[in-house]
Formats: C-alpha cells, structure tokens, sequence
C-alpha cells in the first residue's frame, strides 16, 4: 500500500515545487533556489556514502569542475544554459575517471582523507588561478537563456525553473542508477565488498563506476549553482562546504536519496537565515544540530520511525 502511494506523493511534490513561484516574492525563491542546488551536490555525496558505503568529503571538487565550466563557457562561449549544463557534466564526469581510477582502490578512513586531498587540491587550484578569477572568483557571468537567442532569465522565477530542471534530471539519474543493476552491486560494495569477487562482480569498476556517475551529478549541481549566483569563487569549493554536504547525508538519513535533500534544507535555512539572528555563532548552531541530531535521530531524518506501542490483548 504504502509502495502505491510514493508516485502519487512524487507527483504532488513536484507540482508544488513547480508552482512555488507562482505565489512566493523573489526572496524565498532564491533561497529554495540554493536549497535545490546543493541538494543536489548532497545526493551526489550519498550515492557515495549512502549506497556504496563511501564516505567522501571530495564531491565539492567535481561541483566546483562543473560551476567553473558554467561560468567559463558562459563568458567565453554561450550564454546558452544547456550547452554550459552539458560541459559541465561533461567535464565533472572526466574529472571523476581521472581522479576516481587512483581514489577507488583505497577504502574506509583512507578513502575519505583522499577525497578529502582532492577537494583540498581543487580548491587550492581555483585559489590560485588567475585564468577563472583566482581568489577574487569568477564575475562577470551573463544571465543564461534556455533557448539559442532566447530572452536571458533575469527574472527569479524562471532561473528556479531551470534550476529545479537540472535537479529533477539529476535525481532521475540518481534514482534509476540507484535502483539497477549498478545500484544493487554499489550496495554489495557497502554491505559485504569482500564477497563480491566469489560471485564474479569487479568490486574496482563498481566503485569506479558510481565514483564518475556522482562526479557528474556534482558537476550538474555546480552548473545549477553558477545558473542562480552568476559568480563563483573559490569559497564555494572550501572544505566547509564538503563537510555540511556530508553532514546533511548523515543529518537527512544515509542511503535514502530523499532524506538527505531534508538535511540540506535545514543545514542551508540555518546556514543563510537563522544564523542572521545570531551573528557571529552560525557555525556553532550547525554544530549544535548536528549534535542533537545524531542523538535524537541516529539513522537521520528519513530512517526515524515512531515506536510502537504493543497492543495489550484482554484476557
């Protein structure tokens, strides 16, 4: 019954979603725009931590290869919103091979730090790259157009249409991976990696397979990012970044997909909105929440389930 209700809720969900803008100000639509945008890094991140027991603070680094491709392509190339979409996967995905045929052969803690040194390196890369803007970031992005010689989407609602665009298209792909044939065997890697060479399956292509497939939907999102702030910097790739999004898998309920969206939602309301009314201390409210979180809800908002009472039968 309860299988027979997930289409009908995904549908209704996706209709608010695309009728937000019809009935918020400008101000809350850009805010649900960021929340869309780095969802989207965090479902990256969960394929990876979530479903094939990976736990990576690296995918700002193929975000960061996807907003930087946007932006260049944008000031260089088109304005056209698709064709910066398409290379910014394009080169994410790249960038995961690349990096991800030397990162897949670690595992555990080791696997995280080196994800970690990639990250690292990337951002030190943007920092000091005078060709994307160096320290002072990448200015001067014109408003994108969705169509070639289209009007530019200068108007909030319609760059939180594209966006949203790009991250339904990129849950598609996280979702249908997650549920293949790939998806299964990415399990297999979280739950039992060493039994997997007895039944014929390549732990090392699993991995590396689900290692570029997240590359590229962190590459998506960086596309979504530099679509809605016209500007990236290399602040955007700093380590704090990495750790919030893996905060929000853990915070929204690992291996979920949906649940980690919820976590990115509260970390970025609490990030860009509540902290305005502590200044000076939103680093130290996140930490708080993440720690009442972990106590209050170990398996993460998606995993928590209401206890049940037993029913006492009379006698």
């Amino acid at each position: 019954m309860r299988r027979a209700l997930v289409p009908g809720v995904v549908v209704a969900v996706v209709l608010v979603l695309v009728a937000l803008p019809l009935f918020l100000t400008p101000y809350p639509i850009s805010l649900v725009t960021r929340i869309l945008a780095f969802g989207l890094l965090v479902v990256s991140v969960d394929l990876l931590t979530g479903v094939t027991g990976l736990p990576s603070l690296g995918q700002i680094a193929y975000f960061g290869v996807g907003a930087y491709t946007a932006g260049m392509v944008g000031v260089h190339v088109t304005d056209n919103l698709p064709v910066q979409l398409l290379a910014g996967v394009a080169l994410a995905a790249v960038a995961a091979l690349v990096t991800g045929a030397f990162v897949v052969r670690t595992s555990g803690i080791v696997f995280l730090m080196v994800t970690l040194a990639v990250g690292e390196l990337t951002h030190r890369l943007a920092d000091g790259l005078d060709a994307v803007g160096g320290s002072n970031g990448l200015a001067g992005i014109p408003p994108g157009t969705v169509l070639p010689g289209g009007e530019p989407l200068l108007i909030a609602g319609f760059v939180y249409w594209w966006v949203l665009a790009v991250f339904l298209l990129g849950m598609a792909v996280a979702l249908v991976v997650s549920r293949s044939p790939l998806g299964r065997a990415m399990r297999g890697v979280r739950e039992a990696e060493g039994r997997l060479p007895a039944l014929g399956q390549r732990t090392y292509a699993i991995k590396l397979a689900a290692f570029v497939v997240a590359g590229a939907v962190a590459g998506a999102a960086g596309t979504a990012w530099t679509a809605q702030n016209r500007f990236v910097s290399p602040g955007d790739l700093a380590f704090s970044v990495s750790a919030i999004a893996l905060l929000s898998v853990v915070l929204g309920g690992a291996g979920t997909l949906w649940g980690p969206l919820l976590g990115a939602a509260v970390v970025i309301v609490v990030r860009d909105e509540l902290a305005a009314y502590v200044a000076g201390y939103g680093e130290l409210l996140l930490g708080v929440l993440f720690v009442v979180a972990v106590y209050a809800l170990p398996r993460g908002i998606a995993g928590s389930r209401l206890r049940r009472v037993p029913s006492v039968k009379p006698a």
